[in-house]
């Protein structure tokens, strides 16, 4: 039983150690403190993996039902043991959950560590049950940005007629005032692919 349960171990270390494999990505969701591993975290807890496993797709929750089995297993040795078998199960867990959103994974961050500004909005929105202030912020922003690509435009639009550079400089702006008003409607509207893209 010792030699089965160093062997749980060993395989644990070795997976949290490829788990850091560097990749590029950066999300909410990969942070000590963030949703997943505090799912995860519940699920060790209970003993009952079902709190973690809405966050993973269906085609990955035998990885997920493995790994919950044999942390519990190595768990049962506590003090360093448990700590390796907690985070080889945080990491498989958030891995998966990132695999499913079609994301790269890139180990898991530290807790604390800053959130995107309208993710942190989106939480406190959550928590408080109000999203007034979340849409306060966001109007704010995309008024900006619109206000910025449209003034540039027509700055743009005084100046076409200089020469080619100034032609050329009006159509980029103006392209890229046009993308970004559709993507922005697009996205508000839920559609992911218009199919006609100005250009």
């Amino acid at each position: 039983m010792k030699n089965r349960t160093k062997r749980l171990l060993a395989s644990l270390v070795l997976a949290g150690l490829l788990a850091f494999v560097p990749a590029i990505a950066d999300a909410h969701c990969d942070t000590m403190d963030g949703p997943v591993v505090a799912a995860a975290a519940a699920a060790l807890r209970a003993g009952d993996i079902v709190p973690v496993l809405a966050w993973i797709k269906p085609e990955h929750e035998n990885d997920v039902r493995s790994a919950f089995l044999k942390t519990l297993e190595v768990r049962k040795q506590g003090g360093l043991a448990k700590e390796v078998a907690d985070a080889y199960f945080f990491e498989t867990v958030v891995r998966l959950h990132r695999m499913g959103e079609g994301e790269p994974y890139t180990g898991i961050k530290p807790a604390g560590t800053p959130l995107h500004p309208a993710v942190a909005s989106a939480e406190r929105a959550l928590s408080t049950g109000s999203a007034n202030q979340l849409r306060t912020e966001l109007n704010e922003k995309l008024s900006a940005a619109v206000a910025e690509k449209f003034n540039r435009v027509m700055e743009a639009r005084r100046h076409q007629q200089e020469s080619v550079e100034a032609g050329r400089a009006y159509v980029a702006a103006y392209v890229e005032f046009m993308h970004f008003v559709e993507q922005m409607y697009d996205r508000s509207s839920g559609v992911h692919d218009a199919g006609n893209h100005a250009d």
